[in-house]
């Protein structure tokens, strides 16, 4: 009975905790379609709802709809419940004739109100044309270059091929440029991973990488009036350091597609009729046409942007020998990373501390953008009444092609004279120097303590004292020559441990990925092997894990004598754990067979390696 209670209770505050949401209408299909797609139209809404009209769909045939569907979900995180309804509204569309078509919002009443849904617009191309792969030859596509190693036909450049996509190529030096990288796929070419991929090192550039997420999200796009799925594989930031003409280099990427084999006898009904080929592409090359900047004013600090700046004062009241702080914000988009620091112009009568910045930059779609905060710190030496100067800061706004000026207002600082204020005699204690100054006179004070006296034709050569000191530094030297000669055995005897203990630690990190493979943690389960290799090459060659490079592994496993196909089995472990966040996994089955492989090459190379 009591425990019928309780879980009566629990669901009473379960839907008491629940927070309602406002109704929303959301209408959702494909941003592309081709001529005679038959695709979807739905429309959702967080609550129940009435008498939803839809908006003018003449362009296409309506062949269904609407199918309803609903749905709710409850969940409680960090002690909060929150759940959600969903009613669905699904109809079927057709394309009729090609164009761009924009849809105007649908509206459905929820509780006596009328709520409306977001508009679309539907790219309608013409559709792409059925050909056999062993019909298909390479084609001009003028953004990369395919080689496919397929025994049923090649793969045509129309369905298959990379392209670096630049916001703008005719820029200002300094002004930035959003680079991405696109992999451009037929939608019936089924994909299955990567190998060996190279991506742009954008030489010339000042760059700053955009976060995306690591599994790639291929979406519909149309490019020369064809339908691709198209996959995010790196953003980046672009700021050219140079003006003239800068080209971006090819890169290249291996990309697996899985390919239907035509079947030649029999037994080939038994077996799948299926087969990976590696499709190699290659970009073509970029250029972009850098123009330089017009001659700059004096108070130009290297800004090319659009960008506002505000300052503040600590305090307009002080007394001598007061720390005051001026902080200039500066806020805005463009270069914010490589901007100079504004100066700050005080006259004779202030210690100036070197500024202190903070930066709050972020880097997205749009670019940089964020604030830049310097902080000035000076102390007043002298009582009176002073103006601190305005600071100017002069920027290039790519908009307009012209410098465009700012400044800060000037602030009245008074100061009186402090408790320890020492400027009446002369001598002042400045904070950068931290030693005596002598302003207005050339002699110091008569030295008034007693001077010591030794009696004459006593040297300090010769006596006790002085051969004390020099046996003690020769008793100095042979310690230190005895520890010394002690840390160079211990520090040979380190690195022979390591080398004793690289199997026994490559195996621990194997178990950690034995257990995220149990649990399907795939990231964890990649990283733990690539640690198993690295840790152990580092301990068993020798080499600092941060100067570990795929070269440099390479080239100690020869200098050991280890066998090309050995060397092969290891790279082509690496090469899967490093590339698995760029494609589809392929599941535990993956997985599984990363773990062997790994376990099966750490074991070989124990066995060949000897030191």
């Amino acid at each position: 009975m009591l425990r019928k209670i309780l879980i009566f209770t629990g669901l009473i505050l379960i839907v008491l905790a629940v927070s309602a949401e406002d109704p929303r209408l959301e209408m959702s299909a494909p941003n592309a379609v081709s001529v005679g797609d038959q695709f979807r139209l739905t429309f959702s809404v967080n609550a129940r709802g009435e008498n939803l009209k839809l908006p003018d769909l003449s362009s296409f045939d309506v062949l269904m709809g609407p199918s309803t569907s609903s749905s709710t979900s409850i969940q409680m995180i960090n002690g909060r419940t929150s759940q959600s309804q969903t009613f669905s509204y699904t109809y079927i569309l057709r394309a009729k004739e090609q164009g761009t078509f924009n849809i105007r919002p649908g509206s459905i009443e929820v509780e006596g109100r009328v709520i409306q849904s977001n508009p679309l617009t539907i790219q309608v191309v013409t559709g792409r044309p059925q050909q056999s792969q062993q019909s298909q030859q390479p084609q001009q596509q003028g953004d990369s270059q395919v080689q496919s190693e397929t025994q049923s036909g090649t793969i045509s450049r129309e369905d298959l091929f990379l392209r670096l996509e630049l916001n703008k190529r005719n820029v200002y030096k300094g002004e930035q440029i959003i680079a991405t990288v696109k992999l451009y796929a037929n939608p019936n070419l089924p994909l299955t991973g990567f190998e060996e991929v190279t991506l742009p090192t954008y030489e010339g550039f000042f760059t700053q990488d955009i976060d995306i997420p690591q599994q790639i999200n291929f979406t519909r796009e149309v490019y020369n009036d064809k339908i691709y799925q198209v996959g995010v594989l790196k953003k980046t930031v672009l700021f050219p350091q140079q003006s003239g003409n800068i080209t971006i280099r090819p890169f290249n990427i291996t990309v697996l597609v899985q390919q239907r084999v035509r079947q030649r006898s029999f037994f080939d009904d038994f077996f799948s009729g299926l087969q990976t080929a590696r499709a190699k592409l290659t970009s073509d090359p970029v250029t972009l046409s850098i123009r330089d900047l017009p001659a700059a004013p004096a108070d130009y600090y290297g800004g090319v942007g659009n960008f506002t700046i505000s300052s503040e004062i600590s305090d307009t009241e002080v007394t001598t020998n007061d720390a005051v702080t001026l902080k200039l914000t500066i806020n805005g988009t463009g270069n914010l990373r490589l901007l100079q620091t504004p100066k700050l112009e005080l006259a004779s009568d202030f210690d100036l501390y070197d500024p202190r910045t903070t930066d709050n930059i972020r880097v997205s779609d749009g670019g940089m953008s964020g604030s830049r905060t310097v902080e000035y710190l000076f102390q007043p030496r002298f009582e009176g009444n002073y103006t601190i100067p305005s600071i100017h800061f002069a920027f290039f706004n790519p908009a307009t092609g012209q410098y465009e000026r700012r400044s800060t207002p000037e602030y009245s600082l008074q100061v009186s004279k402090g408790d320890e204020d020492r400027s009446s005699s002369g001598v002042m204690r400045t904070v950068r120097r931290q030693d005596l100054q002598l302003i207005g006179q050339d002699i110091r004070f008569i030295w008034q303590k007693p001077v010591p006296l030794r009696v004459a034709g006593q040297t300090f050569f010769g006596s006790n004292l002085f051969y004390g000191l020099y046996l003690a530094g020769i008793l100095g030297f042979l310690i230190f020559f005895l520890v010394y000669r002690k840390k160079l055995r211990e520090n040979a005897n380190v690195a022979l441990v390591r080398n004793k203990k690289a199997n026994r630690v490559a195996r621990r990190h194997l178990r950690v990925a034995a257990a995220n493979l149990k649990t399907n943690q795939e990231n964890a389960f990649y990283e733990s092997v690539l640690k198993a290799f690295w840790g152990y090459l580092s301990d068993k060659l020798g080499i600092p894990v941060a100067n570990l490079k795929r070269e440099t592994a390479i080239e100690g496993l020869r200098k050991y004598e280890v066998e090309e196909t050995l060397i092969n089995e290891l790279l082509s472990v690496v090469d899967q754990c490093e590339f698995a966040r760029f494609a589809p996994s392929g599941g535990n089955q993956a997985m599984q067979d990363v773990y062997h492989s790994a376990e099966k090459v750490i074991s070989k190379m124990e066995k060949q390696i000897k030191r």
